[in-house]
């Protein structure tokens, strides 16, 4: 019997995730973790405000947040490191936003007309306003980095922008950040229960599922607008 096309997927994202634990606990990046976590735990409260700092500007040069939104939940815990990087994200996607709309609005209007999508995106946002900015942040159709300065030159207003982001970017951190404690679970405690891994396996699972579900609701809606091709050409949200 042969597989469909939603069950490849489905097997290509547990693939996925799978390769994002084994990385989180077997590269460098588990001891460079357990090195910054001395530092951030030496400084307390302090060190999580020191992590979003440099979460932010990471995001506003364009490094990409996957890597430390992962480090959140490792360092952190699901808890903390959700409040940690949703609260670093947003303050960053609204400091690209503000540098785009009153700073550096003709270098990022260069940038931006090398999407081939920006037109279509600032059309749609003309239209709907924060809703098209919520699908997305959802299923997005440009980096993240990136995308935090396009929306500046949209007629998008600033306070519907920030809240709309927040909110929309929430599953994709849950997702991550889940992720990054699992990491640190699994390599603190290697002979776990079977319901302790059960559960841990359980949590992953529906964590990834409701995102996955959402952005294939995002991008039903979105190619409505003609903004994104049909939902069956799906791949994974990046962060």
């Amino acid at each position: 019997m042969t597989l469909g096309r939603g069950a490849w997927k489905g097997v290509a994202i547990g693939v996925g995730v799978a390769a994002i634990l084994v990385a989180v606990r077997l590269l460098p990046l588990r001891e460079w973790m357990v090195q910054l976590e001395g530092l951030v735990r030496g400084l307390g409260p302090a060190g999580m405000v020191l992590y979003g700092a440099v979460y932010v500007a990471a995001v506003v040069l364009f490094v990409p947040g996957i890597v430390l939104t992962l480090g959140a939940g490792f360092l952190f815990g699901l808890g903390w490191g959700i409040v940690v990087v949703s609260i670093a994200s947003t303050i960053a996607a609204g400091l690209a936003f503000l540098i785009a709309r009153y700073l550096a609005r003709g270098a990022v209007e260069r940038l931006a007309r090398k999407n081939p999508k920006f037109a279509a995106i600032d059309r749609a946002i003309g239209k709907e306003g924060w809703k098209v900015v919520a699908l997305l942040r959802l299923s997005p159709l440009v980096p993240f980095s990136l995308s935090n300065y396009i929306y500046g030159l949209t007629s998008v207003r600033f306070a519907p922008y920030l809240v709309t982001s927040w909110a929309a970017m929430l599953p994709a951190t849950l997702l991550y950040v889940y992720l990054g404690a699992a990491g640190r679970t699994i390599g603190e405690k290697a002979s776990r229960s079977p319901w302790e891994w059960a559960l841990l396996g359980a949590g992953l699972a529906a964590t990834a599922a409701v995102t996955i579900l959402l952005t294939r609701l995002a991008r039903k809606e979105l190619a409505k607008e003609a903004l994104e091709g049909p939902p069956a050409n799906i791949e994974s949200s990046p962060r």
